[in-house]
């Protein structure tokens, strides 16, 4: 029927969680950081003007020139920050001294941090707030870049370097040649993951649930391939290491579970899957009613399923 496809199209909301999963992380940073009002509903108010964003890359040049002090060394290999950026702290939301602010701060993370244009943003993207997403990706990687010499790091980029160590250590492979800080991390946690990953999973209500097995503690085989995907715990988010970025395991199960992404490519490579790796409803026809009508049959038909949602999981 006409219109049919457009509402047999669920509206998910999912591709906007790892956004703000990102600003939620990034927000309580700062916040420890230089004790700021700020949280994830507030956090484009607090930076918009540019004064916060110039006064960290200063405190960010002054942990390099600390560093390079400390370990010449070490700071020789490493691409540092050698000029701090002018600042209006006095600046007004949407003023052209905020404007200049953020101006200043886009050149300075080209210029002194290496960055490239691909992880940057533009002055308009924060003032008018055009494009969150490319500004918080600027953020985080700023913060990779400054963990590198002694900077506090968001808890994203330190379960990043978890990560890698956990690779490391199983590809058994040498220790980086260049020792750098490690500034202090906050403890994993997995307590209960793999019973949060499984209710995730299991909120799909088709015969064959997407396959989702668990390697190690946090580690995981995704579909019918030996695609292993890192899963950590980030405060109410399950977040999934993709790339060089993160997203939420529900919109990455939204994007590669067949029947939840809208992607045609997949639900025609589900549909192909053998009959084995099925498990079909079972349906069962009872008689019709006595209070039926007179010559007019109402069967009805009840259908269950051998895979079920699981409970819900206490976060």
């Amino acid at each position: 029927t006409p219109g049919a496809a457009v509402r047999s199209i669920r509206p998910y909301q999912s591709s906007e969680q790892y956004l703000y999963a990102m600003k939620e992380d990034l927000a309580e940073w700062l916040k420890e950081l230089y004790d700021l009002d700020i949280e994830v509903g507030t956090f484009v108010e607090v930076l918009e003007t540019g004064a916060v964003l110039c006064s960290h890359a200063n405190k960010v040049t002054h942990v390099a020139g600390e560093f390079a002090r400390a370990c010449p060394g070490v700071a020789h290999h490493l691409h540092l920050p050698a000029a701090g950026v002018a600042c209006n702290l006095a600046a007004q939301p949407g003023t052209f001294q905020a404007r200049d602010n953020v101006s200043n701060f886009i050149q300075w993370c080209r210029k002194e941090m290496d960055i490239k244009d691909v992880l940057m943003f533009e002055t308009e993207d924060l003032v008018l707030r055009k494009n969150e997403k490319n500004f918080v990706l600027c953020l985080l990687e700023l913060a990779r870049r400054a963990a590198r010499f002694g900077m506090r790091a968001p808890t994203l980029v330190q379960m990043e370097e978890e990560i890698e160590e956990e690779l490391r250590q199983e590809l058994d492979l040498p220790p980086a040649d260049i020792p750098l800080p490690r500034p202090p991390r906050k403890p994993r946690d997995l307590h209960n993951l793999d019973q949060m990953v499984q209710h995730l999973v299991s909120r799909c209500t088709c015969p064959v649930q997407f396959p989702m097995i668990k390697i190690s503690e946090g580690k995981y085989r995704v579909g019918d391939s030996d695609t292993l995907i890192f899963v950590r715990i980030l405060r109410e988010h399950i977040m999934v290491r993709v790339g060089g970025g993160w997203d939420t395991l529900e919109h990455y199960l939204d994007k590669h579970d067949p029947c939840r992404c809208t992607s045609l490519s997949h639900k025609q490579a589900w549909k192909t899957r053998s009959p084995q790796q099925q498990v079909q409803h079972e349906i069962c026809l009872c008689p019709a009613s006595k209070a039926a009508t007179r010559g007019q049959s109402q069967p009805l038909l009840l259908v269950s399923r051998s895979q079920s949602p699981l409970p819900p999981v206490a976060w």
